[in-house]
């Protein structure tokens, strides 16, 4: 009888200090605790920030890869083709969800420190990029290891943020997924800049980057920090794929996935076959994220208040819809307005992807193990669909049929994913 009269600030301290000093990191999360989410506060948000750091320098990154498609098509890879190029970038998008396997679990597990292996792993990656010249040097740096490293880097700092918030957590996924969308912006511009210069060889160009996602992720990783001691068991919870939500959300997923890449590795190329400049191609993916930004944050606002799977299927359509119409895009001024309009709507596809994941587990402790296993089952998706559309491409010398393929794939995936909502319990047409 004694527990039941302990005071309930004194409960929350037990449950800070099991926390902070990790002096017993078995302790079971007491009853109810895990559900009082802070929703809010310094280290709340400090952590959201973290982790938008993150994969500012990780997908961020990956987004820009249209860049790195161009360039060595033209220059250390220019007797391979597209399709053998993509493969590069398609491993490095497979291995980045992939790579989340791992570190979701052990996340969940062992709590932050995870992180700064893999971190370190990563700059490792950039830094051995820097200094390839064959085909197959590209994908094991660049593709791989890049790719591995990029997931065990970002599971963690995604999965501590939806430890702090429920009610808001759209809206925090949000932010801390635009920090994606920002480095897709800034790495375009930054690295068409350099490996275009004369001044600077391809090596030194993607060495400097190395150097300032290293200040950009020490600091960041820092900042992240879990909130509920590690959970005991197994490492994976096989459960997860009896849950016909959880089925729902990774499969509808996937075939996004399966088309959603197309403008982010070949938009730039078919805008110089549409008569574009090299210079100003190059500012096409930059384009295309900087509306992303505003695709993350804002749909995880409206999905906090109109339903996260409303959301991420309306996303979905929208994208679709827009993939259909990119076969009729024939001057500067209609792929211009394309990249923004994809920006913005398949923006809300990555941040929702992660909302929706984080929003099946009962208990937030199982959020990085349920969020690791989803998005390494969606990333076989990611790697099969860039290699596919080269394939397209090559094969009939046109986008029409690839942009076809792409634009049904995100469309049954948003169509599975409004259907997906009656395993709530909450309907077809609920507030989910």
């Amino acid at each position: 009888m004694v527990e039941e009269k302990k005071p309930e600030n004194a409960r929350e301290s037990d449950i800070e200090a099991s926390i902070e000093g990790q002096s017993d990191e078995k302790t079971p999360c007491p009853q109810g605790a895990s559900q009082e989410f802070p929703e809010g506060g310094l280290r709340a948000w400090s952590v959201a920030i973290g982790c938008a750091g993150i994969l500012f320098s990780t997908f961020g990154y990956v987004n820009t890869f249209g860049v790195f498609q161009e360039y060595y098509q033209t220059h250390q890879l220019r007797h391979e083709t597209p399709s053998a190029i993509s493969w590069i970038g398609s491993l490095q998008s497979f291995f980045l969800f992939g790579g989340s396997l791992g570190g979701g679990p052990l996340f969940d597990r062992y709590g932050a420190r995870v992180i700064w292996p893999a971190a370190t792993s990563y700059i490792f990656s950039v830094m051995m990029t820097s200094l390839c010249t064959e085909y197959y040097q590209f994908l094991l740096s660049q593709g791989i290891l890049g790719g591995i490293s990029m997931g065990m880097t970002m599971a963690p700092a995604m999965a501590a943020t939806g430890q702090y918030f429920n009610k808001k957590r759209g809206a925090a996924m949000g932010l801390a997924v635009a920090g994606s969308s920002l480095g897709g912006v800034v790495w375009p511009i930054a690295l068409g800049k350099m490996l275009y210069n004369p001044s600077l060889s391809f090596g030194w160009s993607v060495r400097i980057s190395g150097f300032i996602m290293l200040a950009l992720i020490g600091p960041a990783c820092a900042a992240i920090r879990a909130r509920l001691p590690p959970r005991n068991g197994t490492f994976f919870l096989p459960e997860a794929f009896k849950n016909p939500q959880f089925l729902g959300v990774v499969g509808s997923t996937a075939l996004m996935m399966l088309g959603m890449f197309l403008p982010f590795f070949y938009l730039p190329t078919f805008a110089v076959a549409n008569g574009m400049s090299t210079d100003l191609a190059s500012y096409i993916i930059a384009i295309l994220n900087a509306a992303s930004f505003f695709g993350r944050v804002i749909p995880g606002v409206l999905g906090d208040k109109l339903g996260r799977y409303n959301a991420f299927s309306a996303a979905a359509l929208s994208s679709g819809i827009l993939l259909l119409c990119m076969q009729w895009l024939n001057s500067n001024a209609s792929i211009i307005v394309f990249s923004a309009l994809y920006g913005f709507c398949s923006g809300a596809i990555v941040s929702g992807m992660s909302v929706v994941l984080a929003q099946v587990p009962k208990d937030p402790r199982e959020i990085g193990t349920y969020m690791g296993m989803g998005m390494a089952t969606v990333s076989i998706a990611a790697l099969v669909g860039p290699p596919i559309d080269g394939a397209f491409q090559t094969h009939y010398h046109s986008f029409n049929e690839v942009a076809t393929f792409s634009g049904v794939m995100v469309l049954a995936g948003g169509v599975t994913c409004f259907l997906t909502k009656y395993t709530t319990g909450k309907g077809i047409f609920g507030k989910v």
